[in-house]
């Protein structure tokens, strides 16, 4: 850990696999309630899985950890015939793939993590903010169900939302990084969708605020624009 930081500060890209051992404090911590933070889990959790770990609390604010500069990763350019114009970003929960579209015939396609049983969703929305290394800020109901919460973690290597989050509307959802590689290809979030973080950090370089985001369960359904 103390060289992997000393890589850091001189400036050495950390890998995927790297960032996510800096992760694995959060999970054993948490658990799997400790994914996207936006919302609680359903049903209510037994006090000797919240404490499982020890019930004490974390600070206040708590740092996320290094910053490291994410070079984009270009992901697959396809055929892909769709309805939509080119700059939309269409997600297919089913298949757990986002498609941006390029052309009337072509998009790139990413692989990304979904939300798991009980979390899924679907819609129209449209990106409202684009953030590098978001800060996370845990729900009231979340520190009400385990107060060792913090009521905010900075942006980091340490946190689970990345290097690039894109904000979908008003909603508490995003498209985010991770630095849990593991993940991607799961259903396992809590209703945000999940990418590498170099696929985010591309992601993030094709679109704009006011961008189209439609979610669906399955690209059978696809909308006509």
């Amino acid at each position: 850990l103390t060289l992997l930081f000393a890589l850091l500060a001189a400036g050495v890209g950390v890998s995927d696999r790297a960032s996510s051992q800096e992760l694995s404090w959060a999970s054993q911590a948490f658990g799997d309630g400790f994914d996207d933070f936006e919302r609680p889990r359903h049903g209510s959790v037994p006090v000797d899985q919240q404490y499982a770990f020890g019930p004490q609390a974390f600070p206040s604010l708590l740092e996320g950890g290094a910053r490291p500069v994410i070079e984009p990763l270009q992901p697959e350019r396809i055929s892909f015939a769709h309805n939509e114009p080119p700059g939309t970003i269409l997600i297919d929960s089913g298949s757990r793939q986002l498609y941006f579209t390029l052309t009337e015939d072509e998009a790139y396609v990413y692989p990304i993590s979904v939300g798991r049983e009980g979390f899924t969703w679907a819609g129209t929305e449209k990106i409202s903010r684009i953030a590098e290394w978001p800060d996370w800020y845990p729900p009231k109901e979340m520190r009400e169900r385990d107060p060792r919460l913090p009521e905010k973690m900075l942006g980091g290597i340490r946190n689970p939302l990345g290097a690039t989050a894109l904000f979908l509307g008003n909603t508490l959802y995003r498209i985010h990084g991770t630095n849990d590689p593991k993940t991607i290809g799961q259903a396992a979030s809590s209703g945000c969708f999940r990418m590498l973080n170099g696929h985010a950090v591309h992601l993030a370089s094709l679109v704009e605020i006011g961008t189209t985001v439609k979610v669906l369960p399955n690209m059978i359904e696809r909308p006509a624009s």
